[in-house]
């Protein structure tokens, strides 16, 4: 196994970085110049490299001290963040959590998930932001949230993306249309429809507009609306067809007021997901919060 610096090895470098002496060193950290300077020989040996010079008076990291020193520092940090969440969960699950998720997840994902999360976290100080994907990226980038659910595709080059679950798209109709009775729909017959679609500056309109023009078909929005109920009732009453993912139309499938069918035009699956800055780890509440939505989006897919 390798071995590693211990922690008052770690404090003595980033100290003796930070005040250039080891005399100053020594009266940050509460300890003696001998223990700085024991702590930095000792640090060398193991390492077998120098990581201090001095130039008079001066102490100065060597090239080999100043690699060292950005990885003690982001060590140290982590150490810092683990301790603070540890102290807010001693205090009766006190954390905070602040999420952006889009209008779609909000109404048919999330009730579920907080129902399950505030049984963990009673007293976790909960902010909810709602929008569209690329709305909700902008409130990351700006650090007003710390993550964002999703659609996945378009993620910035400074995020990651973390896959909770994955959807289908479906047309939905009346019981009493054409396509309700063929139980499918060819690709030539699509192209005369008119769509029930999701607000055009979202990205489930973008996703639907590229996956109709790479199939060859126009699609022709007869209304764009920003709310999923809304396109449910207008396909109830014969006014265009809906295009929605079965999970948002589960109900009305059942109580058979819809009826769906597939959507055979170019691409369909979607991905959701987690959307944060890429170097950041989510912290204890975070984690429970992503975990607990895969396991209620997994009685959606």
């Amino acid at each position: 196994m390798i071995e590693l610096p211990d922690l008052r090895q770690v404090r003595s470098l980033v100290a003796v970085a930070e005040t250039e002496s080891f005399t100053r060193a020594a009266e940050l950290l509460g300890v003696t110049q001998s223990a700085v300077s024991h702590s930095i020989r000792a640090l060398e040996t193991m390492l077998d490299c120098q990581l201090v010079e001095r130039a008079g008076k001066r102490v100065a990291l060597s090239q080999n001290g100043t690699i060292l020193l950005r990885r003690f520092k982001a060590a140290i940090g982590e150490l810092e963040k683990a301790d603070e969440e540890l102290g807010l969960l001693k205090r009766w699950g006190q954390g905070r959590l602040r999420v952006g998720a889009t209008h779609t997840l909000c109404t048919y994902l999330l009730p579920a998930v907080m129902r399950e999360f505030r049984g963990l976290y009673p007293r976790c100080e909960i902010h909810i932001e709602s929008g569209d994907t690329w709305e909700l990226i902008d409130f990351l980038d700006r650090s007003e949230i710390d993550l964002v659910l999703g659609l996945g595709g378009r993620e910035p080059g400074w995020s990651r993306f973390e896959r909770v679950f994955e959807d289908e798209l479906v047309f939905v109709v009346a019981p009493e249309h054409p396509w309700a009775q063929a139980g499918s729909v060819e690709v030539a017959e699509v192209g005369k429809e008119s769509f029930l679609v999701y607000a055009k500056a979202s990205e489930t309109y973008r996703f639907l507009k590229k996956s109709f023009e790479d199939a060859g078909v126009r699609l022709r929005p007869s209304l764009s609306l920003g709310d999923m109920g809304a396109i449910k009732e207008m396909a109830k009453v014969g006014v265009g067809v809906g295009i929605v993912a079965p999970w948002v139309v589960r109900e009305e499938i059942e109580a058979g007021e819809l009826v769906a069918v597939p959507m055979e035009v170019g691409s369909r699956k979607r991905e959701w997901g987690l959307i944060c800055h890429e170097g950041r780890h989510l912290t204890m509440v975070e984690e429970d919060f992503v975990r607990i939505c895969k396991k209620v989006a997994g009685g959606l897919e």
